[in-house]
């Protein structure tokens, strides 16, 4: 590291460009605190990490995902979690973005009940963004957070009013944060993230009684989340908080978790909350977890819906487990936004999410995710008809019965070209997004993030190297088809410049050429491209 771009504090190494006003989130104690984050917990991390490429190997040899049996008692016995406090029982809406200041205002503005800020699927973690963010939610947290619009046409400012509850949702055990290096190894991202952001806000925020709170994403087995338990009681006993108040829901958005659910909730039996449906995250693991099974490849995203039998099944189990245990079961997203100009199209969108979201309260869950503001109405309705408390935790779905082959039942459906040609243009454009610094982009009027591409990269890798795939109108599914969709894609975007990371089509070609091509499936797409911002 040249130049100004290393800025040594022994032994610690900041390698990011230094930003105007970054000491006031990296002073001298908040970097001691994650030295020792990083000495006390970096060696069980990677043993958490090494054990999911283990279990993976196991899968790719042709084991199937199923329920522990070292872990029965657990899943028998009569337990609960810790009573929820009063800020997070009523959840039924939660708005979900980056973190960007206009964003933070936007989103707890917004009516919600809860918005979950998030470092992760929907942030592009460049150093700029990141610190940006955490400034933006410590001012949020004080309450002196407003933005003026580029072109002063806009002042925007935080409502005092506000009633929304905030969560904030690190990035996961997978990932490195490369700016901040301790002992010459980086640090965790989950652990720069979440514990940056309690080191300036847990004081102000439990004083307020808001927790802090979080959501765990992308977590695989209980020991992950009890990793998970042990850096927050540390975090407590290191700032003096009341232990337990830092309150945690865990997403439930890889395979391997779902049959954990119970054992998770035990994890973090004395912090948690809820678990949460992280349906395209799911779907994305699904197809990483069976890359190697022929017999269980996936349609097309279109027709992988949460009425698939192994969605279902997932969502259903997801909420008896939860009420069984007296925590919330979150649904998914609705990631559609409002499509101007075309209201004939727009109803046709919102009558989608109004059937979503009636599915869900139907089901029993305590709350639902949307992407935009203008859907909070339309979700809310849905809920306040269905769920007129502040909870469904009494409807017990004791008539669900979910067995290990339910949970991976393969699903019916095709892949069309359209299909097939949509998910090479998502990832293209998500990921020159992404390059660019834009990790939430519109297209084609859904709000995609690194979860809806991740499904379109892993199923353009799953279909192109299982052979003798075919679209429904007979064509083969082979790298000619996928690279004649490559080439014909500059020209289908013709106006590049005025897409978000326009300038980085070419080198986002390039790398979704790379990473289909190869032998082996990147474990996340966003690891080899976080080396490129």
């Amino acid at each position: 590291m040249a130049g100004d771009a290393a800025r040594t504090l022994s032994p610690l190494v900041l390698a990011g460009p230094r930003l105007a006003g970054q000491e006031d989130l990296l002073g001298p104690a908040a970097l001691e605190f994650l030295v020792e984050l990083h000495r006390t917990f970096e060696g069980r991390r990677q043993e958490r990490l090494a054990a999911r490429r283990q279990r993976q190997e196991r899968f790719d040899a042709g084991e199937l995902p199923d329920f522990r049996e070292d872990t029965r008692a657990i899943r028998e016995g009569d337990w609960t979690v810790a009573p929820i406090p009063a800020a997070l029982l009523d959840r039924r809406i939660e708005i979900t973005g980056p973190v960007e200041p206009k964003m933070v205002i936007n989103a707890l503005n917004s009516g919600a009940s809860c918005y979950m800020a998030d470092f992760e699927d929907s942030t592009s973690p460049t150093w700029e963004n990141l610190l940006v963010g955490q400034r933006a939610l410590r001012k949020a947290t004080n309450g002196t957070l407003d933005w003026m619009a580029p072109d002063g046409s806009k002042h925007y400012v935080l409502d005092p009013t506000s009633t929304t509850t905030l969560i904030v949702r690190p990035r996961g055990w997978h990932l490195d944060e490369k700016h901040v290096l301790v002992d010459g190894e980086r640090l965790s991202a989950s652990l720069f993230d979440l514990c940056l952001f309690a080191f300036l806000n847990a004081t102000v925020l439990q004083a307020r009684d808001r927790g802090p709170y979080f959501y765990l994403p992308k977590l695989e087995c209980m020991e992950e989340a009890a990793l998970w338990e042990d850096v927050l009681s540390w975090i407590e006993a290191r700032l003096r908080l009341p232990a337990g108040c830092m309150k945690v829901t865990v997403l439930i958005e890889t395979l391997p978790a779902a049959f954990e659910m119970h054992e998770i909730l035990h994890a973090l039996r004395s912090r948690i909350v809820g678990l949460n449906c992280g349906r395209w995250d799911y779907i994305f693991s699904y197809l990483k977890v069976f890359r190697r099974h022929r017999d269980r490849v996936l349609p097309e995203r279109g027709q992988v819906g949460m009425t698939q039998p192994f969605l279902k099944a997932y969502s259903e189990l997801l909420v008896q487990t939860c009420h069984r245990r007296g925590a919330h079961a979150m649904g998914g997203m609705a990631a559609q936004i409002p499509i101007a100009g075309d209201p004939i199209a727009n109803e046709e969108a919102i009558a989608r999410v109004r059937a979503d979201k009636q599915r869900e309260v139907d089901a029993g869950h305590d709350g639902t995710w949307v992407a935009h503001p203008a859907l909070i109405p339309v979700a809310r309705a849905i809920f306040d008809a269905g769920m007129p408390g502040p909870n469904q935790h009494d409807t017990r779905r004791e008539d669900v019965q979910v067995t290990r082959d339910a949970l991976i039942r393969p699903s019916i459906g095709t892949i069309t070209r359209t299909g097939f040609d949509n998910n090479v243009e998502v990832c293209v454009r998500y990921l020159a997004a992404w390059l660019d610094g834009n990790g939430c982009v519109p297209i084609h009027w859904l709000m995609e993030d690194a979860a809806t591409a991740e499904i379109g990269r892993a199923q353009l890798w799953q279909w192109l190297h299982n052979r003798h795939l075919h679209l429904d109108d007979g064509t083969p599914v082979d790298f000619s088809l996928f690279d004649r969709a490559l080439l014909a894609l500059p020209s289908k975007l013709a106006d590049r410049m005025k897409l978000p990371g326009g300038s980085k089509i070419n080198e986002a070609i390039a790398l979704l050429d790379e990473l289909t091509h190869a032998d082996e499936l990147v474990e996340f797409l966003t690891l080899p491209a976080y080396e490129r911002l």
